[in-house]
C-alpha cells in the first residue's frame, strides 16, 4: 500500500506546518496582542480600583455629612423645645392674667347684681308692705268699721311680715 508508505513524509510535514502555525500565532498572539490586553485589563482595575477609592470616600464624607446634620437636627429640636416650653409659659402666664382680670369683672358684674338685686327686693317688699297696709286699712274698716291710720296699718304689717 503506496498510502502508507507516505505516512511518515506527509505527517512530518503537517506537524512541521502545525509548528510553524502555532509559533506564529504564539508570537502574535503572545507578543502582540497579549500585552494590549493585559494593560487594558490593569487599566481597568486601576480605574476600579480609583472608583471604588473615590466612592468610599465620598460615602465616609456622606456619613459625616449626616452625623452634623443629626447633630445639627437635634440641636434645633432641643431649641425648639425650649422656645415651646417659652411660649407655652408666656401664654399661661397671659391666661391666668386674662382669667384673673375676667374673675374681677365678672366678681364686679356679681357684686353690681346683687345690690340691684337688692334693691329690686327693698323696692318690691316696700311695695308689698304698702299694698298690704291699705289692703289691711280696707279691710279692717270693712269687717269692723273702724278706721286705722296708714302708719298703723304699716307697722302691723311690718310687724307680721317680720315675725
Amino acid at each position: 500500500m503506496p498510502q502508507i508508505s507516505q505516512l511518515a513524509a506527509t505527517y512530518a510535514s503537517q506537524i512541521f506546518w502545525l509548528l510553524v502555525t502555532f509559533g506564529l500565532v504564539f508570537l502574535v498572539v503572545g507578543r502582540g496582542m497579549l500585552p494590549k490586553v493585559q494593560k487594558t485589563i490593569d487599566d481597568r482595575d486601576q480605574r476600579i480600583g480609583g472608583d471604588l477609592a473615590a466612592a468610599a470616600a465620598a460615602r465616609d464624607a456622606a456619613d459625616k455629612a449626616e452625623e452634623a446634620w443629626q447633630l445639627r437636627d437635634q440641636a434645633n429640636r432641643e431649641s425648639a423645645q425650649g422656645l415651646l416650653a417659652d411660649a407655652r409659659a408666656k401664654a399661661s402666664k397671659a391666661s391666668e392674667a386674662t382669667l384673673a382680670n375676667a374673675n374681677k369683672v365678672q366678681a364686679g358684674k356679681v357684686t353690681d347684681a346683687e345690690a340691684a338685686i337688692r334693691d329690686a327686693t327693698a323696692r318690691a317688699v316696700a311695695e308689698i308692705e304698702g299694698v298690704a297696709a291699705e289692703a289691711a286699712q280696707a279691710i279692717v274698716a270693712r269687717v269692723s268699721g273702724a278706721q286705722v291710720s296708714a302708719d298703723e296699718a304699716r307697722a302691723a304689717v311690718q310687724k307680721v311680715l317680720h315675725a
